[in-house]
C-alpha cells in the first residue's frame, strides 16, 4: 500500500531523515518506535506533504506521491492524526470533526459523522462543547475521528498516547485495533514501545535518522537491543 525508498530529508542544514525506506502492507499496523529527535514525526510529516524529500520516493497504492500536494495525498486516502491532538479549540466538537471531511464530495458524511460518535460516545456527548475545553484524552479522541472524517485507507498516528493516563493510554490502544479491525491500514510513531509492539504486526527502530531495526513486532519486541533501549528491561 506504502512503499517509501530512499528518502532524505533536512531541516536546513540538518540532515534528519537518512536513505529511509520502509513499506506499509494494506491491512497491517506498522509501528515505528525511537527516542525523541529519532526522527519519526519528520517520516510523517514527509509522507503527508508538510515536508519534502530532497532525493528517493514515496508511492501509495502504486501512486508517486513524492512531490503531490497534501490536500491531494489526504483526497488519495491518506490521513494524519498529528502530535499533540492539534484541535481547533474555538470550534465545537462538531464543527471539528466536519472539517476533518473537508476533501469530500459524497453524501455521506453524516453517516460517518454518527459512527465516529458511535465509537468514541464522550465525543458524541460533548458534541455541542468547543474542543479546548475537553480534556487530553477526549481530545486525542477528537484528533481521531477527524482523521477518520476524511474516510482514510491509511491512518497516519504521530504519539497517540502521549500525555495520557494510563487507562486512556490503553483505551486509545484499543480503539487503534478498532479502526484497524474495520479496515483501516495504520502506520504508528508511539514512544511507549511496549504498547506499540503489542498491538503492531511489524516495526521499524529509528534512530538519529536511520532505520537500525526491522521486523516483526514480536521479534522486536523479545530482541535485546530493544528490550533494553525502549522497553526498560
Amino acid at each position: 500500500m506504502l512503499s517509501i525508498d530512499g528518502i532524505n530529508v533536512y531541516y536546513g542544514n540538518i540532515h534528519a531523515i537518512r536513505d529511509i525506506s520502509l513499506t506499509v502492507e494494506e491491512g497491517e499496523i506498522v509501528t515505528i518506535i525511537g527516542a525523541n529527535g529519532a526522527g519519526k514525526t519528520t517520516i510523517l510529516k514527509t509522507i503527508v506533504g508538510l515536508l519534502r524529500s530532497r532525493t528517493g520516493t514515496i508511492r501509495f497504492q502504486d501512486d508517486d506521491i513524492t512531490s503531490a500536494s497534501t490536500a491531494g495525498i489526504v483526497r488519495r486516502g491518506i490521513a494524519l492524526v498529528p502530535e499533540g491532538r492539534r484541535v481547533f479549540p474555538r470550534l465545537s466538537v462538531a464543527d471539528n470533526l466536519i472539517l476533518g471531511a473537508y476533501s469530500r464530495q459524497d453524501k455521506d458524511v453524516q453517516r460517518d459523522l454518527a459512527k465516529v460518535y458511535e465509537m468514541f460516545p464522550r465525543l458524541a456527548e460533548r458534541r455541542h462543547q468547543a474542543a479546548g475545553t475537553l480534556s487530553g484524552g477526549e481530545q486525542q479522541m477528537l484528533a481521531m475521528g477527524r482523521g477518520l472524517m476524511s474516510r482514510p485507507k491509511l491512518l497516519l498516528l504521530d504519539e497517540p498516547s502521549m500525555g495520557l493516563a494510563p487507562l486512556l493510554v490503553r483505551q486509545i490502544f484499543q480503539t487503534i485495533l478498532d479502526i484497524n479491525s474495520m479496515g483501516t491500514t495504520i502506520l504508528l510513531v508511539e514512544q511507549n514501545a511496549r504498547m506499540a509492539l503489542s498491538i503492531a504486526d511489524r516495526g521499524y527502530v529509528l534512530e538519529t535518522g536511520s532505520v537500525v531495526l526491522t521486523g516483526s513486532a514480536a521479534d522486536l519486541a523479545d530482541n535485546d537491543e530493544v528490550r533494553r533501549a525502549y522497553l526498560g528491561e
